[in-house]
């Protein structure tokens, strides 16, 4: 048995966690924050349901789906972030859960992205290539983008000026973003916490600290008329953390020491070796100089990229 069945265990029919745990199952339903959350609100003290770890959707495949409606069926809550109905071919979206488990009850969380403390960072899909991620980290850089629709190779002349108010414009845009997103499609909402969490908010775009999840675990856990979550005892999210300016932690009055480095499993990678990696990996693949351009169009020009 391999051991990504041994890691999800309960969910493929390995183990059984009715043994030692009677209570009604919530599922937390999402991409890779999903299980990050699931262990927050675990943690809960009185929390009157009992969890079981799922894979995120983007690693499901058609042979999971027997698994997928076993689990879901069961479920009396599911917590889920807004998956489309028919995702990646698969019924594994939110309009799919509801169908196998009607009666549950449902409570839609956001995809958390927040830019805040990486003004240039952004994430880029391609329909042509949609699991598609660049060279050395999984994260664009705007800066990058920029410079290989303008066939600038020099290293040098890679980064900007930045004035503090266009930092603080450009988190602002992504916590505007955000909370549209959450308005359109989410019963408890995250944005309006970002800010106020600092430094500890996000180690990249995508990937929360765990303020950020302590706080909209607790806000869930309301919902279901449970006490508070407890600190996790490590990062739950930060293997990968991106460079954090000096220029963004004063522009932002943030209490926080810079970073030069990103650290990716605990090593250093240094800004100029993922610039020159991914100028490669973008000549590979020119369709997402132009996808990044008209998808963030909006905040090339906050940021005076243009």
């Amino acid at each position: 048995m391999d051991g990504r069945t041994l890691h999800y265990g309960e969910f493929y029919g390995v183990s059984d966690g009715t043994a030692a745990d009677d209570r009604d199952l919530l599922v937390v339903w999402g991409n890779c924050q999903a299980e990050a959350l699931r262990i927050v609100l675990s943690s809960s003290i009185d929390l009157p349901y009992r969890t079981v770890r799922v894979p995120p959707v983007h690693e499901l495949e058609v042979d999971d789906i027997p698994s997928v409606e076993h689990v879901v069926r069961r479920a009396s809550v599911i917590v889920t972030q807004p998956v489309r109905a028919g995702y990646r071919g698969l019924p594994i979206g939110g309009q799919d859960l509801i169908e196998m488990a009607p009666s549950a009850t449902r409570i839609v969380w956001p995809v958390i992205r927040y830019g805040g403390l990486y003004p240039f960072q952004v994430i880029v899909r391609h329909p042509e290539s949609p699991a598609a991620t660049p060279a050395a980290v999984p994260y664009h850089d705007l800066r990058t983008v920029v410079a290989a629709r303008d066939r600038r190779t020099s290293f040098g002349d890679w980064d900007i000026d930045l004035e503090p108010g266009r930092v603080r414009a450009a988190a602002q845009w992504s916590i505007e973003q955000l909370a549209a997103r959450e308005r359109r499609q989410c019963d408890v909402a995250i944005s309006d916490a970002l800010l106020g969490l600092g430094a500890d908010a996000a180690h990249t775009i995508n990937h929360p600290g765990n303020s950020v999840l302590l706080a909209l675990a607790g806000r869930i856990l309301d919902e279901l008329d449970a006490d508070a979550p407890s600190t996790p005892d490590r990062e739950l999210l930060g293997n990968v953390r991106a460079p954090l300016e000096q220029r963004v932690v004063d522009a932002l009055g943030l209490t926080a020491t810079a970073r030069e480095d990103w650290l990716v499993d605990g090593l250093p990678l240094s800004d100029e070796y993922v610039h020159e990696r991914q100028l490669a990996w973008y000549a590979a693949h020119p369709e997402f100089i132009e996808a990044a351009l008209d998808r963030y169009v909006e905040l090339i020009d906050i940021l005076g990229l243009s």
